[in-house]
């Protein structure tokens, strides 16, 4: 990854303000799996976003009030589960006007009726997003669905969710990675990011990007969260897709490094690699 792109995509003009530096949108969180919402949301802040609001559950609410501070919240319509309803949509469409990106999927659950708000969403959302775990999930295995998006969608599944979705096994896919991954982004017209050991970009134009920067130790719950936040801070900044996920795997990684410098890859957690973010930044970019 090209430093010098990055510190010139991401680099701020003296005389700027909040609203120069994008809006996103988090759609996270249901009981028992509110931290995925934090850490998409509070990856979004500190990768640059100038706002960051988290749809999440009404009832869960207060929670996330009180976990995050330079984070809004907008609740929304649940389930009895505690999560999204497709009630949702409407203050979500509502919402849309105000954003430049959105997240959707960690921590939203399996439930049907959030199935069907993904779904819903993913047809009539105007602006660019991210797609990732239970958003990817919500598609039932009908990648088909991706070609009904208005704008090119971003799927961030590591290779259980990918042979999933398109029911096949996860060992062929690792013994075709870069097959796999062109083949999917030309015919859903998409970028993929394939996660695992090398992480590869995809773009449906047939760019692809394979990473070289992470470590084993964030092989643990939470952190394709933070790379979800990430990456759509970056497309809320106005940086085009595929571009924006290569840099947000290139920086993901290298956090996931520094963090291993201190904490070693048995204990790494997610939040480690959340919290060297601005050591990156501040090594690459200011």
């Amino acid at each position: 990854m090209d430093k010098s792109l990055i510190k010139k995509l991401l680099a701020r003009k003296k005389e700027s303000h909040k609203g120069d530096y994008g809006h996103v949108l988090v759609l996270a969180g249901s009981k028992g799996l509110t931290g995925a919402a934090y850490l998409t949301s509070q990856a979004a802040i500190l990768s640059g976003s100038g706002l960051v609001t988290l749809g999440i559950p009404k009832s869960l609410n207060q929670i996330m009030e009180a976990k995050l501070t330079e984070v809004m919240t907008l609740p929304l319509s649940e389930t009895d589960a505690a999560s999204l309803s497709v009630k949702a949509y409407a203050g979500i469409n509502k919402f849309l006007n105000k954003i430049d990106a959105a997240a959707i999927g960690p921590g939203l659950s399996k439930n049907p009726d959030t199935k069907k708000l993904v779904k819903k969403l993913l047809t009539s959302i105007d602006k660019p997003f991210v797609l990732d775990a239970d958003g990817i999930k919500a598609l039932d295995g009908k990648p088909i669905l991706l070609k009904k998006a208005k704008t090119i969608p971003i799927l961030t599944p590591h290779p259980g969710e990918l042979a999933n979705l398109l029911g096949i096994q996860i060992d062929y896919i690792q013994r075709n990675r870069l097959k796999v991954a062109k083949e999917f982004v030309k015919k859903y017209r998409s970028v993929l990011v394939l996660k695992g050991y090398k992480t590869i970009v995809a773009a449906y134009n047939g760019v692809q990007y394979i990473n070289n920067t992470g470590n084993p130790g964030m092989a643990s719950g939470g952190a394709g969260d933070v790379l979800t936040g990430i990456i759509a801070s970056f497309i809320g900044q106005g940086i085009e897709p595929f571009t924006a996920a290569s840099m947000g795997v290139y920086i993901h990684g290298l956090a996931g490094d520094i963090a291993k410098k201190e904490k070693g890859e048995t204990s790494l957690i997610a939040s480690d690699i959340l919290f060297a973010l601005p050591v990156v930044f501040k090594k690459i970019v200011d």
